[in-house]
Parts: structure tokens; sequence; C-alpha cells
């Protein structure tokens, strides 16, 4: 597979529609995809023996309110949310692999 690159994005009846630039097209609910955050406050960071320490995330019904969408340097995209929660960076292809 070649570099990845969006067409259009939007969010739409509970979920982000991407359409990528070779046709495909990539439906994901708001839900999974917060819960699929890659930061290491959602995902957790290593230790300093290199083991992942996976904080406890606590949700609300306004961690699924999707507020901004932004594109981050032509490879990823930045989520913001109702709860606050922005520091997720969603690269493409890991977008691509969630749908």
């Amino acid at each position: 597979m070649g570099k990845l690159a969006i067409e259009t994005i939007a969010a739409m009846n509970g979920e982000v529609a991407i359409a990528w630039d070779d046709g495909t097209e990539t439906y994901l609910a708001l839900e999974a995809l917060r819960k699929a955050c890659p930061c290491a406050t959602c995902q957790g960071e290593p230790d300093a023996m290199g083991r992942v320490v996976r904080p406890p995330v606590d949700y609300s019904p306004k961690s699924f309110e999707l507020l901004k969408m932004e594109i981050v340097g032509g490879y990823a995209v930045s989520f913001g949310w109702a709860d606050s929660h922005a520091t997720g960076i969603y690269s493409y292809e890991y977008l691509r692999g969630l749908g």
C-alpha cells in the first residue's frame, strides 16, 4: 500500500466517515474511535523497565461527543471531544486499521 491520504472526513450519525484517496471508505463509531485513542493518557506508556503501564480511563457521555477534527501534517487526524480530551493523534494507517 502506498502513502495513505484522506479525500474527505466527516462526522455524521454517531460516526466518523473517511473517504480515502484510493476509493476505500471507513466508518468508525464515535465511541469506538474514542476508546481507541492512541495517546499515553489512554493507552499508557512504558515505565523504566519497558513495561506498559496502562492507566484506568473513565468515560462519560461527553467522552463520545465529538467537537472537532483537524488534519495534522497530512499524515494524521486529531479529534477534540466534549470532555476536553484532545491529545490523541491518529495516524492515517492507524485509522485505516480501525475500520
